[in-house]
């Protein structure tokens, strides 16, 4: 037991059982959870009843948020898993290092400039150590590109163009919770984008300089709604017989494991996991796009669109030598609904490399089972296994954390004044 790592999550969340479903199942000989935190008991007592139905995995202590010391005191932890709501993050990432503890946290590790530079100094203060969950960067077709440009391939990096495609069913459900709020997600150039603004950083070797961008609620919303001729409106969908047709909306009780996290959960909280994604109060974008330049002098195009046919990404790397073309279909999903290894699974992929003067061919990539195109398995290996030595440095610390957001928070920056951005104006690295 002495040679087990001791966790404690704080977050019990659609996000958490990630992680403390596979500490419970798969690393019980290398690591060990020691307790849940949360705002909301009625979520901790759920989690804890999958623990021992579904994990076999003895229950462990629970404390209320306001009792985040108390918890490090008692239970002694020496890393602290943070998957709570992003706006938060930074409130026990700074106090567990504080602590003596060191940190996962999920993605994005913050959601504005101020609470990245206050991550930035604790770690500086403390000593501590932060490790940011960057699953994408483990997928092998993603790993494969860090591997091609390393071996100058295309030789180096001039422009990046990268577009993402979010579906009806995938992409609608940021619109129906609390990410739909800016104050507590970033919007979805921070909750979201940090996953590809790291893999640019990831791939190219280089941080972002300066940003543009320009972006809107265009679709989602009850003002796009009534332009489509929409009249009947709801707030929340679980109940409401004007919701049973509408293929946005997303019943609580229709699910047993929705119902338990969230709608039986509300009493404590208020929160409702399922507004209409046509109601008021949205105040993120829907449709961006995003013009970077790095130190490097490499130039990103980037797009997001949060209401697409189908969900995935189309990516193109050129260099001095050739070009990197990779198109991805992703299967969609439901945040807490379903499967986990089915999140990001992949359903079609091609990787192709086109040499500057020679043929054009297809690189072949190993496939692997898990969330996110296989990388899911292997991340958590690196978090709480016996992790190899991984000639890719694929884990990202504080600074990759904040390289990555720090892209989308330029961006909501320049859709707001309409100016570019600097990066070096906004942290001190």
């Amino acid at each position: 037991m002495s040679n087990k790592k001791r966790y404690v999550l704080v977050g019990t969340g659609g996000r958490a059982e990630f992680f403390y479903g596979a500490l419970a199942q798969n690393f019980r000989e290398t690591s060990e959870l020691a307790a849940f935190c949360d705002i909301n008991q009625t979520r901790m007592n759920y989690a804890n009843q999958l623990l021992r139905e579904k994990y076999k995995y003895n229950e462990v202590p629970t404390y209320p948020a306001n009792q985040f010391d108390q918890m490090i005191e008692n239970e002694k932890p020496d890393f602290v898993i943070v998957t709570s709501v992003d706006r938060t993050h930074h409130k026990y990432i700074i106090r567990a290092m504080e602590l003596g503890c060191d940190v996962v946290t999920e993605k994005p590790m913050t959601i504005d400039e101020h609470k990245c530079q206050d991550i930035l100094d604790a770690a500086k203060r403390t000593g501590q150590n932060i490790r940011v969950t960057f699953n994408y960067r483990y997928a092998p077709h993603h790993t494969k590109i860090r591997e091609l440009i390393q071996n100058d391939t295309i030789g180096k990096v001039t422009s990046v163009h990268f577009e993402w495609l979010l579906n009806t069913r995938h992409g609608a459900d940021y619109f129906r919770r609390w990410h739909r709020d800016k104050r507590n997600s970033g919007g979805l150039l921070v909750h979201k984008s940090t996953h590809h603004f790291d893999l640019v950083n990831f791939w190219i070797g280089s941080q972002p300089e300066t940003v543009f961008a320009f972006g809107d609620l265009m679709y989602y919303g009850r003002e796009n709604a009534e332009e489509r001729g929409v009249t009947q409106f709801y707030t929340r969908a679980t109940g409401n017989p004007i919701a049973q047709e509408d293929p946005f909306a997303l019943h609580l009780d229709s699910d047993a494991h929705l119902k338990a996290m969230y709608l039986d959960a509300e009493p404590e909280d208020g929160y409702q996991r399922d507004q209409s994604v046509f109601g008021d109060g949205i105040n993120i974008e829907d449709t961006m796009g995003v013009l970077v330049q790095y130190q490097n002098k490499a130039i990103l195009t980037y797009s997001l669109v949060a209401y697409q046919p189908w969900e995935g990404y189309r990516i193109a790397i050129n260099g001095t030598k050739g070009r990197i073309e990779m198109n991805i279909v992703e299967q969609s999903y439901v945040n807490s609904l379903g499967d986990k290894n089915l999140e990001g699974a992949l359903i079609g992929k091609t990787l192709r490399v086109l040499p500057m003067f020679d043929a054009p061919y297809e690189v072949q990539v190993e496939e692997k089972e898990g969330g996110h195109g296989g990388g899911d398995p292997v991340l958590l290996n690196d978090l709480f296994g016996e992790p190899t030595e991984d000639p890719y440095h694929r884990a990202a610390n504080q600074l990759d954390g904040a390289r990555s957001i720090l892209t989308g928070i330029a961006a909501n920056r320049a859709i707001a004044t309409g100016l570019p951005v600097r990066i070096n104006n906004l942290v001190r690295f």
